[in-house]
């Protein structure tokens, strides 16, 4: 692996020891219809999801949310909704609705039960400061998303 793929120095020890991690990467892989990711390292392809504090300043929030930042925010959450599937057994579901200005709000959801929640402002801006801030964030929302699913299990089979 050559430097310039690497994000931080260890993110392949990150992405290896994170299953949220895991599951992200598999979602990106599982939407790549032509096989362009195929020789891409894991960490090359969360490369996009870490944007600095000073790069998000630089990201114009004008004009419509590019469609690249729309599906890693798509993954982020089909990623969530994985690792609760994997956690409960339960199937669970996103949905994602953004308006052009990058305002918005994604859910996932088993049966009736919204087991997360998150409302988005700047979506042209979205991303982490690190591979493990990512992890963290993702590891939060799914830990949250099993409590409520093991909770009211009854619902999320109405």
């Amino acid at each position: 692996m050559t430097p310039e793929n690497n994000v931080n120095g260890t993110a392949t020890s990150v992405v290896s020891t994170s299953p949220f991690l895991k599951a992200l990467v598999l979602q990106i892989r599982g939407q790549d219809a032509y096989g362009v990711y195929r020789s891409w390292s894991d960490d090359l392809l969360l490369k996009g999801f870490v944007v600095t504090k000073q790069k998000k300043r630089e990201i114009s929030v004008q004009g419509e949310v590019d469609p690249v930042t729309i599906s890693r925010i798509m993954s982020f959450f089909k990623a969530i909704a994985a690792r609760i599937e994997q956690e409960t057994g339960l199937i669970s579901q996103v949905v994602l609705d953004l308006s052009h200005e990058g305002f918005g709000w994604a859910l996932v959801f088993s049966g009736r039960l919204i087991l997360t929640v998150k409302t988005l402002r700047d979506a042209h801006r979205f991303g982490f400061d690190s591979l493990e801030k990512l992890a963290e964030e993702g590891d939060r929302y799914v830990e949250r998303g099993v409590d409520l699913a093991n909770r009211y299990k009854e619902v999320s089979k109405l």
